[in-house]
């Protein structure tokens, strides 16, 4: 395995704890419950039935409390997030698609 390999190099890899990635972001267990409710993030389960959050996650996560401290309920929060993943998705397939006509 080279060093780029390593599984903690993957945005997706499920490295932090439930406490761990709570005290990363600065929100409650019950938060990233909630968000998981919600069905903004989706944490792997261990063996044991214990939460793990990857870094993809976290900056989720970490998105929806920037957004609920100005003020937005955290619904509403989680709906923007899945837009701007949305729209961030539509932009990289248009610049895909204009750099295969460029080719």
């Amino acid at each position: 395995m080279s060093p780029s390999d390593h599984p903690l190099d993957d945005d997706d890899f499920p490295a932090y704890t439930m406490g761990r990635a709570a005290a990363i972001i600065g929100v409650s267990h019950d938060f990233l419950r909630r968000l998981g409710e919600l069905k903004l993030i989706s944490p792997l389960r261990s063996d044991g039935g214990h939460r793990r959050y990857s870094r993809h996650q976290l900056r989720l996560a970490a998105r929806a409390r920037e957004l609920c401290d100005r003020g937005t309920p955290l619904e509403a929060a989680c709906r923007i997030i899945d837009l701007e993943d949305q729209l961030e998705a539509a932009q990289r397939t248009i610049r895909d698609l204009r750099s295969e006509e460029i080719d």
